[in-house]
């Protein structure tokens, strides 16, 4: 099921069902001020979300993650979102935080490897290239123009004008890896395909947990025959994100055409288990039954 057009906007629900995230814990880390109330998600917000999926698992409690949060804004000059601007990690029970390649104690500002206090003021200073409102204002207006070419793309204007405002967002922020995936899927679309690749293959080192990049760029291979290459692009995206309904559907494809029906079924009977009701759902049922029906007749 190759996608036709990129989603950069989740609803709750399906942000929820991508990481595999409860709406009790999701109220519950509203209700501690870990992440604001919302309808809708953007890339950011789903980043944030990760941040705090992977910090439950290590089973960090939330009073010391919010303590880690309001440290870090305190100690690190033009930081004003943590979940989404550092990366944050658990050892133990403690939440490190990466700076430059150096650890750092989030609570304490503690630097690990014995790092002199010269060593430490230069990394608190680690962006000193802007202040935090020119900082702010330029991630604002890298925004602007990611949700301009969204609307763009949403009310069929030109291609040009579309391309232009996902270009000014990847020059405002480098990282925007939703600007980086969608100008991928339109060149995708003109079947320019060494440049879709170009620009998945850096939304996937942007980020390297954007599930959507990494099915985005196997659709890209299996269009363009390499069976191979798309089968470990969709199988990394599930990996990410076990939830994918379109990934499984692509991979059983591409297992039952490698003559592997008992991969083929996995995924089929995953994919269903997502998606029982849809118009896929029908197709991928009658290739289920089809690969049942041959399983019977090979054991007569």
């Amino acid at each position: 099921m190759a996608s036709s057009a990129v989603r950069q906007s989740f609803t709750r629900e399906a942000a929820r069902r991508l990481l595999r995230v409860s709406e009790k814990q999701l109220k519950s880390w509203e209700q501690q001020k870990l992440v604001q109330p919302a309808a809708t998600y953007g890339f950011r917000e789903l980043l944030a979300l990760r941040t705090l999926i992977k910090l439950r698992n290590s089973r960090v409690p939330p009073q010391q993650i919010r303590r880690a949060i309001q440290a870090l804004i305190k100690k690190l000059r033009g930081v004003e979102d943590p979940l989404t601007e550092l990366k944050l990690y658990a050892d133990g029970k403690r939440i490190r935080v990466e700076l430059e390649g150096n650890t750092m104690d989030a609570e304490s500002g503690q630097l690990l490897l014995g790092f002199d206090p010269g060593e430490l003021s230069r990394l608190l200073e680690f962006r000193p290239k802007e202040n935090p409102r020119a900082e702010r204002e330029q991630r604002q207006a890298a925004e602007h123009w990611f949700q301009r070419g969204l609307d763009l793309e949403a009310t069929g204007a030109p291609a040009a004008d579309i391309i232009e405002a996902y270009e000014k967002a990847i020059e405002l922020d480098p990282a925007s890896a939703g600007a980086l995936v969608n100008l991928g899927t339109i060149h995708f679309n003109a079947r320019n395909f060494t440049l879709a690749e170009r620009y998945y293959i850096q939304a996937t080192e942007t980020d390297s947990e954007y599930a959507l990049a990494r099915f985005d760029l196997g659709n890209l291979y299996d269009e363009r025959g390499d069976r191979a290459r798309a089968l470990e692009q969709y199988l990394a995206a599930l990996r990410i994100s076990p939830n994918y309904a379109d990934a499984h559907y692509n991979v059983a494809l591409l297992y039952q055409s490698a003559q592997q029906p008992m991969k083929a079924v996995q995924h089929w009977t995953a994919y269903l288990k997502l998606d029982p009701s849809s118009e896929w759902a029908t197709i991928a049922r009658r290739e289920l039954d089809k690969l049942r029906h041959a399983a019977v007749v090979r054991g007569r």
